[in-house]
Order: C-alpha cells, then structure tokens, then sequence
C-alpha cells in the first residue's frame, strides 16, 4: 500500500466514477482501475460497489475514507509547509463554519484572502457544531467555528466573542412587547426549536430551566435557514445569535428581541487540533479570521463583545464579557 492509492481511492470516492476520478488526476482510467484494485487486494475486502452508472462506497470503503481522508490531508500540507519554509506561505486551509456565521464573514474571509494570502486555498465547510467537532477531531477539518468554552473541548482554541441570543418573530406578531421578552413568555409562543444537541436550543433550554419553565416546541426542526423561512411566514417564533439575522431584522422581515437573562448569549470560540502543530497556512489563516472580526465587530457588522484574543484587533473601549 502506498499514498499514491490511498489519494486515488480518495479521489475516485469523491467522484463516484474512475472516468470523473481520471479527468480530475489527468490519469488512464486503466490504471486509476488497477490502483483501486491493487488497494482492495491489499486490505482484503471490496471497497467499491460497481454499477453501471458509476461506483458507491462499501461500508467498508466509508469506513477507510473516514479514517485515511484527514491524515492524507494533514500529510499533504505537511510536506506544503517543509516546502514553503524559506518562501511565501501557502498551501490549503479547510475551515469549518457554522450555518448561523454572519452572511457577510465568508465573503469577506476570502476577499481579504485572495489580497494578502494569495497562495492558500480556503475551502469552507459548513455544518453544525457536532458534525464539525466530530471532523475536526478526524482530521478533515484544520479550525472550525465551535460553541464555547475551549474548556469542554481537548482542543487549542482563540476565544472570539459573546453574542446575544434572541427571539425571532415575524412582524407586528407580538404587538404588547417591545425590545426584551422574559422567558415565561416565550414558553407560550409556538416555536420551531433545533434538536438539543445543537448550540442555541442548549441555551436557551438552560435559560428555561433556571426560571423554572418548560419550553414545548411546535416544529421540530434542525435547520435554521428553514426556522428563519417560517417566522417569515408567520407560523411561529425561532431563536438565533443576533448576529446572523441583522439583516432581515434591517429589512423588517422578522422583529428581534432580547431575552431578559444575562445568560442568554453564545460564547464563539476558534478551534484547532491540540494533537498536531498548525500549518503556516492555517496558522495565517487564524490570524486573519481574528482580525476580520474585530473590523467587523468594531464596524458594527458582528454585534457581539469581543474576547481578550482578539483586543488588538479592536479600537478603544472595546470589553469583553
């Protein structure tokens, strides 16, 4: 067994067909077969399901991709970074965001990339909090956006900022409040909740809990993008950071309000594997994340308080919570 396979196997999963696999590499499709074969022989098990339309992981071959993607990954920026020592930084950096990210950071992350980091490649991926976790520890991800505290993970972590976590309603809906609703009388509101597992339905869970309140949830969804879509529609209330609806609330698609508890906020944090040193690649990469959000919390686009990592980025009177 050697990389070469182990990167045509990766390849070949990704594209679902050696003919996808053989354009991408610029290799004969014969050998991309014989490498995959070879692989199989040597594991001992199918890897590939063989149809007529292309080829689908056995599940063995899920369970090998799981398990060799992110040392591949890691090797590959390794010998990047031996490489660029003594020249410009680059490489690929694979970053994890979370769906409720302000619109305008990606966009802006890799503006401000393509100027001053103009030899890494960012990929973005987005997903939830356990699903970035989870590929954070595996491997595929190099930093990813988490819920605080660094403390309840065993990762390296930059503290970034709290942010308020607000009730979303569609508007003129709740006519006798106005800026803040306590939690007793969210619990009478239809709501759309996310799963538990997910960051803002754990706070505000928490929230209800301590003022002794059971929060029943009309839809049980676990996306925030459609929750948004139905408080559009007047069907019920959502919950969200603050900062990933200001834009809607701008253009009076839904009301906003503040929960009145102290406890009712986010805790953002930068998380990166504590098993392995950063790349150069990823190592830039943070540092320009970290100053992108001071601009914007400093400019208003992020509404949220900033953390100590990230006070050289600010301007004066800046605090954190």
């Amino acid at each position: 067994m050697d990389i070469k396979q182990l990167k045509t196997f990766i390849c070949v999963a990704e594209c679902g067909s050696i003919s996808r696999a053989s354009d991408r590499l610029r290799i004969a499709q014969p050998a991309l077969s014989r490498q995959v074969k070879l692989l199989e022989h040597e594991v001992g098990v199918p890897l590939f399901d063989r149809h007529v339309r292309g080829m689908h992981l056995t599940e063995a071959g899920k369970e090998l991709l799981s398990r060799i993607s992110g040392p591949i990954h890691q090797l590959e920026q390794s010998v990047f970074d031996i490489k660029s020592l003594n020249a410009t930084i680059s490489g690929q950096v694979v970053l994890g965001i979370l769906p409720t990210i302000p619109e305008a950071f990606a966009g802006q992350l890799l503006e401000f990339a393509q100027t001053e980091l103009p030899d890494i490649t960012i990929r973005l991926r987005e997903a939830y909090s356990i699903n970035l976790l989870e590929w954070l520890q595996s491997g595929d991800l190099d930093a990813a956006f988490l819920y605080g505290p660094p403390s309840a993970y065993h990762l390296n972590a930059t503290e970034l900022l709290y942010e308020d976590i607000v009730l979303l309603s569609p508007p003129g809906s709740l006519p006798d409040h106005g800026e803040e609703i306590d939690i007793n009388a969210v619990s009478r509101l239809p709501l759309a909740l996310p799963s538990r597992p997910f960051g803002p339905r754990l706070i505000i869970d928490r929230i209800a809990k301590d003022a002794g309140v059971q929060l029943a949830s009309a839809f049980d969804v676990d996306s925030f993008r459609i929750i948004i879509s139905m408080v559009e529609a007047g069907l019920c209330h959502g919950f969200m950071p603050v900062s990933s609806v200001t834009r809607l609330k701008a253009a009076k698609r839904l009301e906003t309000r503040k929960i009145t508890s102290r406890h009712a906020s986010r805790h953002l944090i930068l998380a990166y594997p504590s098993d392995r040193p950063n790349t150069r690649a990823t190592s830039a990469v943070i540092n320009l994340i970290r100053r992108q959000i001071g601009l914007m919390i400093d400019s208003g686009d992020w509404p949220g308080r900033a953390c100590a990592d990230l006070f050289q980025f600010l301007g004066d009177g800046k605090q954190s919570e």
